[in-house]
């Protein structure tokens, strides 16, 4: 087993794990700290579905984030993009920390939450298709599909050091000083993180493949509009295909905590220490899950993990539901994990080859950041909502299953590229 790893994918990785820190940080923040600090109300309800609602914002203004960094990638190049998105999560993420609770400052609180939080989503919307591609430009044909899933990985040793960082802090504080200013440590230290994030990412050049199709005069100036020209019909399967990884991602590490503590009743830690241990396999489990991407393709390995996802959603909330921390941690390491990681890994390398390099960074966001605003950013909303309307958790899952089978029909009717980018090559005039 050889495993082929430049040096952008090094830098990229390192980048987005620091950055999705920040990311990362909100969203269990969102689940376990926001509804108590800026929502205070008798109903625990309102409060979590309030505190979702403004972990929404962050998704919505993802796509927005998305469409123009990508342009402006396609246009100037990925690497500069990735200073931009760096720089604007660090500086919100850091200001969220600052931001006074609802007892001091009233409504101006929840409003100051949901404008850095816009501001957040905006530069995350550029950040994953940016250090993705980066990664992958620089492959050779043999390793782009570990190579671009990769950074992933780097998402998940954020998510590991943000949901290390709440944990430890809620485990060792005291309940009323940890939603006092516990919670806001964390945040803090998003200054550090960007720092960090710039000095490392200086040491990485620009993409060979951008690069080239600069030199050449190759470079749109609307890349959005060339890309519907071009591609058009792919974008609608691509879309649907993104719906896999945002439900096998946000059910586990942001609904299902909520699930656990308000409806199981379970000990917060029980569901932080799953998503740990799931994140931990994942710097493990998606660059294996893109090297087999290199060696039997992205969409049987998307496959595996979409149908895989579809057939567990119920079994997943079974285990959710005893309470006992082996088997939870069980269903979240099947679910988050596994299925999730063979999906986001073979997507990467697939997303890069499926658009062209012209207007590729546009359509990896556009794809993504539209779906991940329809479906991730409101699922854990959704699924709270349906939870309280039925009071069971049966009506979820079979939101989930549906969506999985989605996703698996949109892969299943777009092409397998691990061949497109030779063939276009050898296609191409000398």
């Amino acid at each position: 087993m050889t495993f082929r790893i430049n040096k952008a994918t090094v830098g990229a990785t390192v980048g987005t794990a620091l950055e999705w820190y920040d990311f990362s940080l909100y969203a269990t923040a969102s689940a376990l700290v926001f509804p108590a600090v800026f929502f205070p109300t008798q109903d625990p309800l309102t409060a979590t579905l309030a505190s979702f609602a403004t972990f929404a914002v962050g998704f919505f203004a993802r796509p927005v984030g998305g469409v123009i960094i990508g342009n402006l990638g396609d246009r100037y190049g990925r690497r500069q993009m990735l200073f931009l998105t760096l720089v604007l999560m660090g500086i919100s993420s850091t200001l969220i920390g600052l931001v006074p609770d609802f007892a001091t400052i009233g409504v101006a609180a929840p409003i100051l939450l949901i404008v850095l939080r816009v501001l957040q989503g905006f530069g995350a919307g550029g950040e994953y298709a940016g250090a993705t591609l980066l990664a992958a430009e620089h492959s050779s044909e043999g390793s782009r599909g570990m190579n671009a899933a990769i950074p992933g990985a780097g998402n998940a040793a954020g998510a590991l050091l943000a949901t290390g960082v709440l944990t430890l802090l809620n485990t060792t504080l005291p309940a009323e000083a940890f939603l006092s200013w516990g919670w806001r440590v964390a945040f803090l230290l998003s200054i550090v993180v960007c720092v960090v994030g710039i000095v490392i990412r200086l040491r990485v050049s620009e993409s060979p493949e951008f690069a080239e199709a600069k030199s050449k005069g190759a470079v749109p100036r609307v890349a959005l509009t060339e890309l519907f020209r071009s591609a058009g019909r792919r974008i609608p399967l691509a879309m649907l295909a993104s719906i896999g990884p945002n439900v096998a991602s946000y059910l586990p590490s942001v609904y299902a905590l909520t699930y656990l503590t308000t409806v199981v009743g379970a000990p917060p830690w029980i569901g932080l220490t799953g998503i740990l241990i799931g994140n931990v396999l994942k710097l493990f489990t998606i660059p294996l899950a893109g090297w087999i991407s290199d060696k039997v393709g992205r969409r049987p390995v998307f496959l595996a993990g979409a149908i895989g996802a579809a057939v567990l959603v119920f079994p997943f909330f079974f285990l959710l539901n005893t309470g006992t921390p082996v088997l939870v941690w069980i269903a979240l390491v099947l679910v988050f994990t596994f299925c999730n990681d063979a999906m986001l890994a073979a997507q990467s390398g697939f997303m890069s080859e499926l658009f062209d390099v012209r207007h590729r960074y546009t359509g990896v966001t556009f794809s993504r950041e539209i779906t991940g605003a329809l479906v991730g950013g409101t699922l854990p909303f959704v699924a709270a909502a349906l939870t309280s309307a039925v009071d069971s958790f049966w009506l979820v899952a079979l939101y989930c299953l549906v969506l999985m089978l989605l996703a698996a029909l949109g892969m299943f009717l777009l092409p397998e590229t691990r061949t497109l980018v030779s063939r276009a090559k050898a296609e191409q005039p000398a």
